[in-house]
């Protein structure tokens, strides 16, 4: 077992760049995605969630770039783009349909976003590891972003039972215990 680092004993930072690049590309990506799914549940029960979901991943990628900005960690516009351009071309997957949108793009949607906010999850839990050793971070922003991201996931696992119901039938009962991790 290796030792832990000592306060101020930041290592790798050069993978922290690499990292919180990858997670602000991912965040650029979920904002558009989204913002597309909001379009297509405008006037659905939907809509206002995903109008505050949409409002906060604008605000957790804004913390993140603050984030970076107190470390010094150049923004790599070229993963922005990267992830804009996949994004948009996420949208020409085959889905069963080839000119009319399928039922499933919907089902597809909600599974991919709840996935990813785990993800950005683990992502700000790795900052508030950091922020142990690194005091420009702040650990209290971190736990406040953890959580709201817990808020999201458990909304969006119901959402996705919902239309998983809406495209297969059944009912969409309560989450199982793996739909909460």
């Amino acid at each position: 077992m290796s030792e832990s680092p000592a306060a101020g004993d930041l290592r790798n930072p050069d993978l922290l760049g690499v990292y919180c690049n990858d997670h602000l590309a991912a965040a650029t990506g979920g904002i558009e995605l989204v913002g597309r799914m909001l379009g297509r549940h405008r006037g659905s029960p939907f809509e206002a969630r995903l109008e505050e979901l949409l409002g906060e991943l604008r605000e957790e990628r804004a913390a993140l770039r603050q984030s970076m900005a107190a470390l010094g960690i150049p923004v790599r516009q070229y993963k922005q783009v990267a992830s804009w351009i996949g994004e948009k071309l996420a949208r020409a997957k085959l889905n069963g349909h080839l000119i009319s949108r399928s039922p499933l793009s919907d089902l597809v949607e909600f599974e991919f976003i709840a996935t990813a906010v785990l993800a950005k999850r683990a992502g700000f839990e790795t900052l508030r590891v950091v922020a142990t050793v690194e005091p420009r971070l702040e650990e209290p922003l971190l736990e406040r972003l953890i959580a709201q991201a817990d808020k999201q996931h458990q909304w969006l696992a119901d959402a996705r039972r919902e239309v998983a119901a809406g495209v297969f039938g059944g009912s969409p009962g309560p989450a199982d215990a793996a739909a909460d991790s």
